[in-house]
């Protein structure tokens, strides 16, 4: 991998929770290289000569231009980001894999049909492929001669995919597999060459399959008429006595889910980022409508209610942002540390399951807000087909969707946190146990915010687990309120350490960072008070409602005049800055 040059320590996943961070540790936005910037303007010059022009022509079903505009990414590089040289791509870091997504975003249906192709339809390949397979595939899938799409969900197995029914049936002679079943949802599926198919083998052993719509017997089903990205070709997939080499067995039978969860990292990462580039698109669409729509006499960015809107949108994109790259630092970090691995990319990014979860869940969380509230600065005009937030209202909402639901990432989230204390991998447990005693000693307070909200989902994770102990998991509202704090705690954390690592150079970074710590605190005491009480009762919560207040205690800002500020830095530029 090229263009990453600072080190950076390789830590633990999900470690944040348990250890603190110096500034320099994290890497953000501020680290870019010189290639990482030129990345970012050709991905950008592309999108605005390219994609934009011809965004009524994508939105009309124009498949055959959406094929073209791969190919012209291809060109330019944009489609090989993360594949190796010696398969003709261009092999650098996952943080520039994540800029191009980024600089992708502005249109969610061409976001959409890249994403399936460079993202989720190559990684496959790229990860588990073998060397056969990889030389044969990732040229023709970096040039975009073969357009690729990933085909796991199935009518009755969404958001279980185990549950799946399609079967592979081994032929007599031992050759090929013969697959037969549906498929649902597959984006770039009208078009695509080529398929990552997921089947059972003699319909009980998960495996995956590198399918060639040239094999036969497969077949894009009718394109579903959904609710945005209407210019993504979403078909189901037909397997119709599929006849698949032995050969295009990818991985291992029987251990097709391997693949699919670690891809799914990757998709969930690589999602969050495409979300922080639409995240700064609307805004900077919303700031220059605020200065232009004018209300009793005076341009409705003069408002304070418009100006919070602005403020809040822009937060919540430096939030997301700011986890997007230092989750990129570590598994680049992590990756250089092991890279003469075979699966050191893999296995990186396995490491960084949860923070790929998080990344997912508030990267997509925090678009639709930043569209809802695009709608609404716009007013009527926002609900009209002729101005952005319209089309990004409805493009966005998928994202809660995509790639799991927000609620399973919010499952997995602690459901990973606790398997990996369990065994003893990540310290969380004496962790608690030490917040306890401290607590109930009457020494446990002694923290800024970040470390409160990090003491907050040690104490309700542990007393959450000591009632329910392995039966934990069946608790989904508990365990989706614990893993709510650990996002808070990563998304806080990320913030107050990269606003350090600036040294006082933006007082825009100052300010968004004080109004996200000052919100988070309230939703973190919430979401653990929600967890204390389906826990404990009586004196037993009392007193843990007690410790928890201690956590809580903040002094009051003034947030009116630090969105005010916010703002009016975003009005003055025309576009999200930090």
């Amino acid at each position: 991998m090229a263009t990453q040059t600072t080190p950076y320590p390789a830590v633990q996943g999900g470690s944040f929770l348990i250890e603190d961070r110096r500034p320099e540790e994290i890497f953000t936005p501020e680290d870019f290289s010189d290639e990482h910037r030129q990345i970012a303007r050709t991905a950008d010059q592309f999108f605005a000569n390219e994609v934009a022009p011809n965004a009524e022509r994508l939105e009309q079903k124009d498949y055959a231009l959406t094929r073209e505009l791969l190919r012209k990414a291809a060109e330019v590089g944009l489609t090989s980001i993360d594949i190796p040289e010696r398969f003709g791509g261009m092999e650098l870091d996952m943080a520039s894999s994540a800029i191009v997504a980024e600089h992708m975003a502005h249109n969610g249906s061409f976001a959409a049909s890249f994403g399936a192709h460079a993202g989720i339809g190559t990684t496959p390949i790229l990860f588990f492929g073998s060397e056969e397979q990889k030389a044969r595939y990732l040229p023709r899938l970096a040039s975009a001669e073969l357009i690729s799409s990933y085909a796991l969900t199935e009518a009755h197995a969404g958001s279980d995919a185990l549950a799946a029914r399609a079967r592979a049936e081994l032929t007599p002679d031992g050759r090929h597999y013969v697959l037969n079943g549906e498929k649902m949802w597959i984006t770039n599926g009208g078009f695509a060459d080529l398929y990552i198919v997921f089947a059972k083998v003699d319909g009980e052993k998960f495996t995956a399959f590198i399918v060639e719509k040239a094999f036969g017997g497969v077949a894009p089903g009718a394109e579903e008429r959904k609710m945005g990205l209407d210019g993504s070709s979403t078909t189901p997939l037909i397997l119709n006595d599929c006849k698949v080499p032995v050969e295009n067995v990818l991985h291992e039978v029987g251990r097709g889910h391997i693949v699919a969860f670690n891809v799914l990292n990757m998709g969930r990462l690589k999602l969050g980022a495409v979300c922080v580039g639409g995240c700064k698109g609307l805004l900077q669409h919303a700031a220059r409508y605020a200065k232009e729509r004018k209300a009793f006499g005076k341009p409705i960015a003069e408002f304070g209610l418009i100006q919070q809107k602005l403020a809040q949108m822009a937060v919540r994109a430096f939030a997301a942002e700011g986890i997007l790259y230092r989750t990129t630092g570590m598994i680049d970090a992590l990756y250089e540390r092991d890279r003469e691995a075979a699966d050191a990319g893999r296995k990186a990014l396995e490491e960084y399951a949860v923070e790929c979860a998080i990344n997912k869940v508030y990267g997509s969380e925090a678009l639709f807000f930043v569209a809802d509230e695009a709608v609404q600065i716009y007013g009527g005009y926002g609900y009209h087909h002729d101005y952005p937030p319209e089309r990004a209202f409805r493009d966005c909402r998928i994202n809660r969707i995509f790639e799991g639901t927000n609620e399973i990432n919010r499952l997995l989230t602690t459901g990973m946190l606790m398997k990996r204390a369990m065994s003893g991998q990540l310290a969380l447990i004496p962790a608690a146990q030490r917040l306890m005693n401290e607590a109930f000693s009457g020494a446990a307070a002694d923290a800024d915010a970040v470390g409160h909200i990090k003491k907050m989902v040690l104490l309700a994770a542990g007393v959450a687990f000591q009632k329910h102990k392995q039966a934990l998991a069946d608790q989904q509202e508990v365990v989706a309120a614990i893993s709510n704090i650990v996002m808070e705690a990563f998304v806080t954390e990320t913030a107050q350490l990269r606003t350090r690592k600036m040294g006082g150079r933006s007082p825009q970074a100052e300010d968004m960072t004080a109004v996200l710590l000052y919100e988070a605190v309230g939703r973190a005491e919430a979401e653990a008070k929600t967890v204390l009480a389906a826990c404990a009762e009586g004196d037993a919560l009392r007193a843990q409602l007690a410790v928890l207040r201690r956590f809580t205690r903040m002094e009051p800002i003034d947030v009116v005049a630090a969105r005010r500020r916010i703002a009016q830095r975003v009005l003055d530029a025309g576009r999200y800055l930090v």
